[in-house]
């Protein structure tokens, strides 16, 4: 099965310090919908991964939530892209929770749903948090530089093997031309 996991903000829109908390303040990063239609076109099954303690800080509600992934489908369906499936942990980081991304239970999720080992599958993300997962599957970790893509670069520490670059639309290319 060709499979790339994708974070969501940063990664295919843009982030926000204070969070995306309902549809209006959701804007995709441009490129990022057309590289994902690219991805599945290529016959990649597309699948987000996503921290969203918003929620469990009462930032917005499960609604809000489903309205942001509604127009994130609506916008994708638009250029002929679709995600295969939408993984999210609610859960605030003080509570430890194991789906949270450093941690993979998330990740792990995903390779249960989909039957198959994540060893080597594209994991994109824009913050360590999100490669750390990655590498504790198994998965390819690629940092994007857009979000706070270039924070995470600049600091350091990334895990060894994480590919980078530019965008979503860069991640793409390169994962369609070595498939």
């Amino acid at each position: 099965m060709k499979l790339v996991i994708l974070d969501r903000d940063g990664v295919i829109n843009f982030d926000s310090d204070r969070f995306i908390t309902n549809p209006d303040e959701w804007k995709p990063i441009p490129g990022s919908l057309e590289a994902i239609a690219r991805l599945n076109q290529a016959g990649y099954r597309v699948v987000i991964a996503t921290n969203q303690s918003g929620i469990g800080r009462g930032l917005f509600d499960m609604a809000a939530l489903n309205a942001i992934h509604d127009k994130l489908y609506r916008a994708l369906a638009q250029v002929g892209g679709r995600i295969d499936a939408l993984f999210y942990c609610p859960h605030a980081a003080d509570l430890n929770c194991p789906c949270r991304k450093p941690r993979p239970g998330m990740l792990e999720e995903v390779a249960r749903r989909f039957n198959t080992d994540l060893t080597g599958v594209p994991a994109v993300g824009d913050a360590l948090r999100d490669l750390e997962a990655a590498v504790a599957v198994g998965a390819q970790p690629i940092l994007v530089l857009t979000g706070k893509g270039r924070r995470t670069q600049a600091a350091g520490g990334l895990p060894a093997g994480t590919m980078i670059f530019q965008d979503l639309a860069e991640v793409a290319k390169q994962v369609i031309q070595t498939s």
